[in-house]
């Protein structure tokens, strides 16, 4: 019989520049062309610096950062749709009020049950017979 070599380590992604992937430098070059958007603009100082400080940390954090084995992109994308799309869980079951058809039989004595002997099930099953056959 025919051996094949199986394919392993499936979900690492190659790294094509350097130690760096495709998505993670995408990520990065987007970082540096937001800076360099941010700078011909022409900021002054005061706001330049921290819109440049905040994009970089969120660009590198959407290139190397995971939460729970999960990318952050992954994660962003899941509290967005989250928001988006609220979903209603219940943690503790409500009592439904009884319709107005439906009528609770209390029981007064809970020890004492009636004993359903051969001939009284016999007698059961006749009278529901006939009662079913009269309704038709």
């Amino acid at each position: 019989m025919q051996q094949f070599q199986v394919p392993q380590y499936i979900e690492v992604e190659d790294k094509l520049f350097g130690p760096l992937t495709v998505k993670q430098f995408v990520y990065i070059l987007g970082a540096g062309g937001f800076v360099l958007l941010l700078w011909i603009l022409g900021l002054p100082g005061f706001i330049f610096w921290p819109i440049a400080i905040v994009a970089v940390g969120f660009f590198v954090g959407l290139a190397f950062y995971q939460v729970n084995g999960q990318p952050l992109v992954a994660v962003l994308n899941n509290a967005l749709n989250q928001i988006t799309h609220p979903r209603r869980y219940m943690w503790k079951r409500e009592p439904h009020p009884l319709k107005k058809e439906q009528r609770v039989i209390e029981v007064k004595d809970p020890t004492h049950l009636p004993q359903l002997t051969a001939g009284k099930l016999k007698d059961l099953s006749w009278t529901l017979d006939v009662s079913e056959k009269l309704e038709r």
